[in-house]
């Protein structure tokens, strides 16, 4: 048979491809697309088929459409492989080399969160690569290598010397070995990055048949609403007393949470060395959880002990609204307490008991806070009294919750992946569950740093055997769906990959879970329950999605830096949008991408809020007790927890695709969206902080942290990329709107760029609205609510009258100053069906202030006659 690299095979894969020409050639050692050489110095074992000779489109689950649609571009992708001499668990193959070429890429920097890195040789490409996008202008292209699933294998690009890109293939257990890899990772080209990343991600969809795009799933009713997540205001110590407390405060303020996210310290955990049948006892930050297991599946005792009607009525319970506050302090200093013992045995001394008495002495005092605060509800544990019955536990305060504020659609709990963080403890449950060691991948090597890892390592993961996952999954969800949670924020996820050496294989572990899970969610939370996180690789992805449709696209938010820069308050602000940002770029095929929380009164809470007003995703908070800005909360939410949501999610504009805005000095990260009647970018200053790969860490580059001009343009709207905004793109005059320094100004596609400098860690919003010609003199564009972020996503619906007299005619949504364009000053204004005056001047500004009308559901009904 002719080797690979033979120029008859080459040829021999054109004439069987299809009629139309093949769009890649791998020959003589060159991997070429459209006769432009990509790759160089290609080993003899490396091999290229087109789609058509490895994919069998009849025997995918997708729907005809997406077939036809993939069959009909095959031409424009394939497969590489290669070949060893010996069957191995791991194997490393070089594909050729590349220099001189400008790459975007996305690698792993954790063993569960994923970011950006850009280069231009594949020696500059970082462990566990995920994906990468090579600029080929010679052809005016866009090419994508993304390592994929084979059999019971995963992979991962990873740099060589000499500019070789490498991949890493591997099973996760030496029972699981292969020497032939025929289609191991996955090439697409195309002339637009955008397509590029569909086409590609839909073709590897339709090859694998093991996950679904994003447009095959229906999403979670919270999407595009309000809500608020627990974590940073108890981490562990969250109760249902602090519960009601913070939806509480949102109501009296007038913002109306529409989901609730009950994160970690809700369940029942406890170490292996502890009482089986008793929870762990006052635990307070993340961490001292991490080798804890699961002992059982319903809620802890916090939650258990909670009676119904408890902070109902003019009896309620009183709540200490401090209380979560001076148990974290107090457990920081304990925290800090051991790392000075630590720090000083490192040392070298040999008496650290002065450090011993201190940490027993601020434990103590925890223990007391714990005893003196209390909760109000019963002491001791559910076995000394009735806890019982539909009155008791997590099923009476969900309807409790509910019944005190209506707008509260959604009850959702954290749980990890494989139960806890230490997964489930062995003899607990009716499962058949083990502690397995954990063995980290090689590939894991060149990764930040993570006391997550390090915990886990230390103390095994309790796993539940495979076969069991469908019990396993439905034993915790049944139990949550009839206490009245609606879904789960699943974490913790690719721990999986750490204990897979006894069970086929990290491929077929992540299958039997990932199916269990997905029936679960399926029967329980109407298969669409769920935000999914920690989970930013490639296996979760081609292996889990069939059903999840949400989930994290960055890092956690981190209100200051963990490691101790006094600046990472700032700068680690910047790097949580950039990881968001171009992780959507293929996360976003697959699922909704969700931003993840922040706190209204963090120091670059606006910040975040810009970026969240046009991220197309929901809008969530993990505000403290009484912390809360909500002045800057309104701009983003309507009074009855709804968000002016974008159409679409927010992805960096082409311009930012090949350069990096966090330590370039000279980069904006550009995000753009649609609105149903017009487009949106949002530039943002991220500039400060970035990947440093010789010390394995995100880290501050303050050289960096400075203003930075740049220019926005019609044209970095990618309006082709949805249909119903096409048209709006072919307009001959558009008026922008500058949200931040509140101008106007009206513009063509042959207009200049605007030039704009944004300070560090801030931003501005550019909302794009065609400009209507009505009737002989009359031009007329509306902006929206200009009191919210995205002020264009206000408006409902628009429609203009062209016959007869010109009148154009809105359904808003929100109270406050709606702005719009207008040459000339309407005749005659209608609001809600009365006739008003509203304000113009000759700058074109017109001006109307709207009411909030509760039964109308916050929309006003306002008409312009010209």
């Amino acid at each position: 048979m002719a080797p690979p690299n033979n120029p008859v095979n080459s040829i021999l894969n054109r004439l069987r491809s299809s009629s139309l020409d093949q769009c890649f050639d791998l020959c003589k050692g060159k991997f070429s697309v459209k006769g432009c050489p990509l790759l160089h110095d290609v080993p003899s074992n490396v091999s290229f088929r087109p789609f058509s000779l490895v994919c069998n489109e009849t025997e995918s689950d997708a729907p005809f459409p997406l077939v036809q649609r993939v069959k009909a571009l095959s031409h424009k992708g394939g497969f590489l492989g290669f070949n060893t001499d010996e069957p191995s668990d791991s194997v490393l193959n070089s594909l050729g080399r590349f220099a001189d070429r400008n790459f975007l890429s996305i690698f792993r920097f954790k063993t569960w969160w994923s970011t950006q890195w850009v280069g231009t040789s594949g020696s500059d490409l970082q462990m566990e690569t995920q994906w990468v996008v090579l600029d080929v202008p010679e052809i005016k292209s866009y090419v994508i290598i993304i390592p994929i699933i084979e059999g019971g294998f995963r992979s991962a690009l990873r740099p060589g010397n000499d500019g070789h890109v490498m991949i890493f293939a591997e099973s996760g257990s030496s029972h699981v070995k292969s020497c032939c890899f025929s289609s191991i990772a996955y090439v697409h080209v195309s002339e637009n990055p955008f397509n590029l990343m569909k086409e590609a991600f839909s073709a590897i969809r339709v090859h694998l048949n093991t996950f679904k795009l994003l447009e095959e799933k229906s999403l979670p009713s919270m999407v595009d609403k309000f809500g608020w997540c627990t974590w940073d205001a108890f981490y562990l110590t969250v109760e249902p007393a602090g519960v009601w407390q913070g939806v509480k405060e949102f109501a009296d303020a007038g913002v109306s949470l529409r989901f609730v996210i009950i994160d970690d310290g809700w369940q029942s955990i406890n170490n292996d060395g502890d009482d089986p049948n008793e929870d762990a006892k006052n635990l307070v930050l993340g961490g001292e959880q991490m080798t804890a297991r699961l002992h059982r599946f319903e809620e802890c005792d916090k939650f258990r002990k909670y009676k119904g009607g408890s902070f109902l009525g003019s009896n309620a319970l009183s709540f200490n609204p401090q209380k979560p506050r001076m148990l974290i302090t107090k457990a920081i200093e304990i925290e800090h307490a051991v790392k000075a013992r630590d720090k000083a045995l490192q040392s070298g001394a040999t008496d650290v008991s002065e450090f011993e008495t201190k940490t027993k002495k601020l434990k103590q005092e925890l223990d007391d806070m714990f005893e003196g605060e209390g909760s109000g509800l019963p002491n001791g544990n559910c076995e000394s009294f009735d806890c019982k019955g539909d009155d008791f536990g997590l099923k009476a305060f969900t309807r409790d919750l509910r019944t005190e504020f209506k707008g509260l659609d959604d009850i959702w709990v954290w749980h990890a992946l494989c139960g806890a963080w230490g997964g489930v403890r062995p003899g607990a449950t009716h499962l058949d569950c083990k502690v397995v060691p954990c063995n980290v991948s090689p590939g894991l090597e060149g990764t930040m740093p993570d006391l997550a890892v390090d915990k886990i390592v230390e103390g095994g993961i309790g796993l539940v055997h495979p076969s069991q996952a469908d019990d396993f999954f439905d034993s915790m969800h049944s139990h949550l769906s009839e206490s009245g949670v609606t879904g789960v924020k699943v974490d913790v996820i690719h721990t999986l990959e750490y204990v897979s050496e006894e069970y086929g294989g990290r491929v077929n572990l992540a299958k039997a879970y990932y199916n269990g899970l997905s029936s679960s969610l399926s029967k329980n939370f109407k298969g669409t329950g769920i935000i999914s996180s920690m989970q930013q690789c490639n296996d979760f992805f081609f292996l889990g999605t069939k059903q999840i449709s949400m989930g994290r696209v960055g890092d956690d938010f981190w209100f200051q830096d963990p490691n101790g820069d006094p600046n990472g308050v700032f700068w680690l602000q910047g790097v949580h949008m950039i990881h968001c940002a171009y992780n959507s770029l293929w996360m976003g095929q697959i699922i909704q991408p969700d931003w993840d929380m922040f706190q209204s009164d963090h120091v670059c809470a606006k910040y975040h809020a810009g970026s969240r007003a046009i991220c197309g995703g929901p809008v969530y908070l993990s505000d403290s007790l009484g912390c809360h800005n909500f002045d800057l909360i309104k701009k983003l939410v309507y009074p009855d927890g709804t968000i002016p949501k974008c159409q679409r999610f927010a992805l960096p504009t082409r311009d930012c695709l090949f350069v990096n805005p966090l330590i370039d000095n000279k980069s904006l990260l550009k995000l753009w969206n649609f609105n149903k009647y017009g487009g949106v970018i949002g530039a943002f200053n991220c500039q400060g902080a970035g990947w440093d790969g010789k010390v394995r860490r995100i880290i501050g580059y303050p050289q960096c942290y400075k203003p930075v001009t740049g220019s926005v343009h019609i044209t970095d709207i990618e309006w082709d990329q949805c249909m119903e905004a096409a048209a709006m793109g072919e307009a001959e005059e558009y008026v922008v709107y500058l949200d931040q320094a509140e101008s106007l100004l009206l513009l063509t596609p042959k207009s200049n760029p605007i030039q704009v400098t944004i300070q560090s860690s801030s931003f501005e919003i550019f909302s794009f609205v065609p400009v209507k010609n009505l009737g002989p003199i009359a031009k007329f564009a509306p902006i929206g609510v200009t009191d919210m972020f995205n002020s264009g996503g206000t408006i409902q619906e628009l429609d203009y009258n062209e016959t007869g007299a010109a009148a154009a005619r809105l359904k808003i949504k929100g109270s406050g100053n709606f702005l719009a364009y207008s040459n000339v000053a309407p005749k005659t204004c209608y609001l809600n069906g009365t006739e008003v005056a509203p304000e113009w001047s000759a700058d074109g500004k017109l001006k109307l202030d709207l009411p909030w009308t509760e039964e109308a559901n916050g929309i006003s009904d306002v008409v312009f006659v010209f």
